[in-house]
C-alpha cells in the first residue's frame, strides 16, 4: 500500500508562530544598503567599518565631480575625495546635523580643494572668476525672436519644438553621453552651479554658501547653464 492511502494532516500555523516570526523579521539586524543617512552615521561613530563603507559608495564619485569644479585633474581629485573622507570621519562628531551631511562633506572637499590647487596656481574667490562671456549677450540666439518691425517684437520667431519622449530618450546611455559633453562645455562658473543644483541635488541656499555667491548670481548662473546645455541638446533631441 503506498503512502498517498494515508494523508499527512498539515496544521496551519498559528497565530503565536505568526507573531514570532514577525518578530524575527522585526528583530533583524539591518544591513547598511538598507540604512538611512542618520543611520550610517550613528553605525560609523559605533565603529561600524561596513557602513562607512557604504557611506563612502554614496558620496565618492559626487565628491570628485565636485572637486574638479575647482580645477583640479582627475588624479588630483581623486586625492581631494581621499583626504576629504580622513578629515570628515576624524571630525564626524563635530557634525551636528544643522545642514544635511552631503553639504558638510562638500563644504569639507571645498577646503581641501582650494588648498591643493593654490599649490599649483593662484587661486581666487569663485566669484571673482571670470565669467568666459557669460554676463554678456542673450542666454539664446536673438535671431531665435522677432525684431522690432515684427507684429511681437522679441517674441518668438519660432517657439523650440517640444521633445518628442524626453524622458525615454534621457534615459538611453547615448543621451547622457551628449548631456554630460554639454555640462562639460559650460563656461566654469556656469557648470558648477549646474552641476550642484540639477546633478548633485544640493538647493540654492547650499550652493551659495559653497560657491559663495549671492542668490540672485546663483539664479543667473542656474538659469544660463539650463539655456546652454538644452540648446547644446536641441540637435540631438529633434533628430
Amino acid at each position: 500500500m503506498t503512502s498517498a492511502a494515508f494523508p499527512i494532516a498539515v496544521s496551519p500555523p498559528t497565530s503565536a508562530h505568526i507573531e514570532s516570526r514577525r518578530s524575527a523579521e522585526e528583530t533583524r539586524p539591518l544591513s547598511p544598503q538598507e540604512l538611512d543617512e542618520s543611520q550610517l552615521l550613528t553605525a560609523i561613530r559605533g565603529g561600524d567599518e561596513a557602513a562607512f563603507t557604504e557611506l563612502v559608495g554614496r558620496y565618492h564619485g559626487a565628491l570628485r565631480r565636485f572637486a574638479r569644479i575647482f580645477g583640479a585633474t582627475e588624479a588630483v581629485a581623486e586625492e581631494i575625495v581621499q583626504e576629504t573622507w580622513l578629515t570628515a570621519l576624524q571630525g564626524l562628531d563635530s557634525f551636528e546635523g544643522r545642514s544635511t551631511f552631503k553639504a558638510w562633506l562638500f563644504g569639507i572637499a571645498r577646503n581641501h580643494a582650494r588648498r591643493r590647487t593654490d599649490r599649483e596656481r593662484r587661486t581666487v574667490p569663485f566669484s571673482s572668476l571670470a565669467g568666459d562671456g557669460e554676463a554678456e549677450g542673450p542666454v539664446v540666439d536673438s535671431l531665435r525672436f522677432q525684431g522690432p518691425a515684427a507684429n511681437w517684437p522679441d517674441h518668438w520667431s519660432a517657439a523650440p519644438r517640444p521633445w518628442e519622449d524626453p524622458e525615454r530618450r534621457l534615459a538611453s546611455l547615448e543621451a547622457r553621453e551628449h548631456l554630460r559633453v554639454a555640462i562639460a562645455e559650460l563656461p566654469e562658473r556656469q557648470r558648477a552651479v549646474v552641476v550642484l543644483r540639477d546633478v548633485e541635488g544640493l538647493d540654492s541656499e547650499q550652493v551659495c554658501e559653497l560657491l559663495e555667491i549671492s542668490e540672485g548670481n546663483q539664479r543667473v548662473l542656474l538659469h544660463r547653464g539650463r539655456s546652454g546645455v538644452r540648446a547644446a541638446l536641441e540637435g540631438y533631441m529633434d533628430a
